[in-house]
């Protein structure tokens, strides 16, 4: 046989290889690019709904790529969970501590090189624990599918347990803390309620002097 046989016979056997990526890769790589595009607008917007809403334009796009690597399970978790519970305590939470609607000057600290530096650190951590953590480890393709609501069960009822109950109690606590933080008077609203209380002294000092007047007349 030829060489260039062989070559083609090898090609043939070993399926499409990284310069003829399938179609799948293609919108993986296409929805990831989205992905990364929206949640980049919502770490640098000064618009607190808007950041929220590209926030879920990219946790839904999380959840496209899980639906492409075949884990519908994790797919859906993530749309009920984090599309249908964590943007919606966002979006609340901003409702009650009275976040402002349109562009707000306090959401940009200037300390953008600093936000660049960590998460970019913390990025780079993240992608060296992932790969040491697996390095050495392989999917049997042959086996169940990793991302199945049994696999997905057992592993998160027998070893995540507490981070899941955890993570539950740590969304509590922020729902409470945004209604308590909606309590508090900003120091404009407390100048008004001293003014309005001052003013509703005054008016009834007038209305007890003018009874007190009118109570003197009666008797003279």
């Amino acid at each position: 046989m030829s060489p260039a046989a062989t070559l083609a016979a090898a090609a043939t056997t070993t399926g499409p290889g990284f310069l003829s990526p399938t179609g799948v890769e293609i919108a993986f790589l296409l929805v990831g690019l989205a992905t990364l595009g929206a949640a980049v607008i919502t770490v640098t917007t000064k618009q607190l709904v808007h950041a929220a809403l590209w926030l879920v334009v990219a946790l839904g796009g999380v959840a496209v790529e899980y639906l492409l690597l075949t884990a519908e399970f994790i797919a859906w978790v993530q749309v009920l969970i984090y599309l249908g519970s964590v943007v919606v305590l966002l979006l609340f939470g901003l409702m009650l501590t009275k976040a402002p609607i349109g562009r707000s000057p306090d959401a940009d600290s200037h300390n953008r090189w600093v936000a660049l530096g960590v998460a970019v650190t913390a990025g780079a951590a993240l992608v060296w624990v992932v790969v040491d953590a697996f390095r050495t480890t392989w999917i049997d393709l042959d086996g169940p599918a990793q991302g199945s609501t049994k696999v997905t069960g057992e592993i998160l009822f027998q070893h995540w347990v507490l981070p899941f109950e955890a993570l539950s109690v740590l969304l509590l606590a922020a729902l409470i803390g945004a209604i308590v933080l909606s309590r508090r008077n900003t120091p404009a609203e407390d100048a008004e309620d001293a003014a309005n209380a001052a003013a509703s002294a005054s008016a009834a000092a007038a209305a007890a002097g003018d009874a007190a007047t009118g109570d003197r007349k009666g008797r003279s």
